[in-house]
């Protein structure tokens, strides 16, 4: 259930778990990944880990560290709503929504492929 973890988009519309900061240990580490001498000398990722469940979220996405603490949180807060309730998550039940509706998509680009595949035999045919 790897992919089931990654952040979702409507956060205000799901019924997550609440989060109680004595529960968090946080801390605030450099960063990786491009970005030169910004990311290499201000320590402006977050780590929070959940100790009850020991999930940990790591998030380096802005180069602020009050946003960064925010979505960490947001971030966290769908991992242990997951972790805890399983499939009864609305986060487990908009991913599978959302691949639901991805792969319906490739299927109707596929069978609109094979109609485009069709008609230009079909053309050919008149042709000759």
């Amino acid at each position: 259930s790897g992919p089931l973890l990654q952040g979702a988009k409507k956060r205000n519309s799901l019924d997550l778990l609440e989060l109680s900061e004595a529960e968090l240990e946080e801390q605030f580490v450099r960063g990786d990944g491009p970005g030169g001498q910004a990311t290499n000398k201000t320590n402006n990722c977050v780590v929070l880990k959940h100790v009850p469940s020991g999930i940990v979220v790591k998030c380096h996405q802005t180069r602020s560290v009050e946003k960064n603490r925010k979505i960490a949180r947001e971030i966290l807060q769908e991992k242990v709503d997951l972790f805890y309730k399983g499939e009864d998550s609305d986060v487990f039940k908009e991913k599978k929504a959302s691949e639901k509706q991805k792969q319906e998509k490739k299927r109707r680009a596929r069978e609109n492929l094979e109609r485009k595949k069709l008609f230009k035999e079909m053309q050919q045919l008149d042709k000759e």
